[in-house]
């Protein structure tokens, strides 16, 4: 089986993420994206952003040492979620499973909160295989999608 391994996030990271962060179908699925994913001087400002803040852990995911992907916790709210990317050539495979495993087993946090589409079966399916139940649901804008969709709220306590 392909090993799945989280690792601090990289400089040399970012032009892998950003691409995959762009890919069309991945942003129709993640729906609650950037506002323009093609926008590479906001994505950096947003990594830079998020890599020095103190209440944020994101994390590089790699599938047999390939940069596949990224996971994050962060606080909003007093409440803190999780956050995950993957890439679409991996999808079905299990590595965001086995990469969720490995960051909630390190994340002493709880209870942790995560948000899914509605409609992204794939990213619900994992979420509950991890334990996180539905709590409810809101609808907001979706700039991935460029307008309202239903969000599923999950919760792991």
């Amino acid at each position: 089986m392909a090993q799945v391994a989280l690792r601090p996030i990289e400089d040399a990271d970012l032009a892998v993420l950003f691409e995959l962060m762009r890919d069309p179908e991945s942003v129709r699925m993640a729906a609650f994206t950037a506002k323009d994913p093609d926008d590479r001087a906001a994505f950096d400002a947003h990594m830079a952003r998020v890599r020095a803040a103190p209440d944020v852990n994101t994390q590089a995911i790699t599938l047999d040492g390939r940069l596949v992907g990224s996971i994050a916790s962060f606080v909003i709210e007093e409440e803190t979620e999780l956050t995950y990317w993957i890439d679409r050539s991996v999808w079905g495979q299990g590595v965001a499973t086995r990469a969720l495993a490995q960051f909630l087993q390190a994340l002493a946090i709880r209870p942790v909160y995560a948000r899914a589409a509605s409609d992204n079966a794939g990213s619900l399916t994992v979420l509950q295989k991890a334990g996180f139940e539905t709590i409810g649901t809101e609808v907001a804008y979706a700039p991935g999608r460029q307008t309202e969709v239903e969000e599923t709220i999950l919760r792991l306590g």
